[in-house]
């Protein structure tokens, strides 16, 4: 033996082991500051966003912040795409009108939670920031992807006709809740979501069941 330590069984004789980047705390990082820039915006709107601000609401140094969202603009977009994640599993009912039914709850909570709208509402009014908008767009096409096997199921139970784009039944469906939150300030109730059920279903040649 030279006395040299073995760097792998440091661990097993009680000295330091060797450090390990699991990403744990980055990613608690990030977690904070998003729901810190949500917040700020949800309370004061995105004029009101200021970096030194979340920063303190995140309990982590302002320049961390700096390091990874260099101006309010990118720390809005990377905010918007991760809500985008948020509630919004794919139902599975086993029946469309079920699942889309399912999915109008989903759009009508997210759109519920405070400040939410104001904040949706800011990114469409930033529409000419190119990293904005860009973040409005993942925000959709996460959202319409992510229940698209709804009406793929559907169309392979007969429900809807071969060739149905899922995209478009979901925006027809998702279209009149999001006006009516965002331009009327008015919250879905179980009838208007019936409603907008049926006309997805029936606009897109399915047959509504009862």
């Amino acid at each position: 033996m030279d006395g040299r330590a073995n760097p792998e069984s440091d661990g097993a004789a009680g000295g330091p082991e060797p450090r390990r980047r699991t990403g744990g705390r980055s990613a608690r990082v990030r977690e904070s500051v998003l729901a810190a820039a949500l917040a700020l915006v949800a309370e004061r709107g995105f004029e009101g966003l200021r970096i030194a601000e979340v920063a303190v609401r995140a309990g982590v140094a302002e320049t961390t912040v700096y390091r990874r969202w260099p101006t309010p603009t990118a720390l809005i977009s990377d905010a918007v795409t991760e809500l985008a994640a948020q509630g919004n599993p794919a139902p599975d009912t086993g029946d469309l009108c079920g699942d889309l039914r399912r999915v109008a709850e989903q759009i009508t909570a997210l759109l519920a939670g405070p400040g939410i709208a104001r904040l949706v509402g800011a990114t469409l009014s930033m529409a000419g920031d190119a990293e904005v908008d860009a973040a409005r767009r993942r925000f959709w096409d996460t959202r319409f992807a992510s229940n698209a096997p709804v009406v793929e199921r559907a169309i392979t139970r007969g429900e809807l006709p071969g060739g149905t784009v899922p995209r478009e039944v979901l925006e027809t469906l998702a279209a009149p809740l999001y006006f009516r939150l965002l331009v009327g300030g008015e919250q879905p109730d179980g009838a208007f979501i019936s409603r907008c059920v049926d006309d997805a279903v029936t606009l897109h040649g399915g047959r509504v069941g009862r």
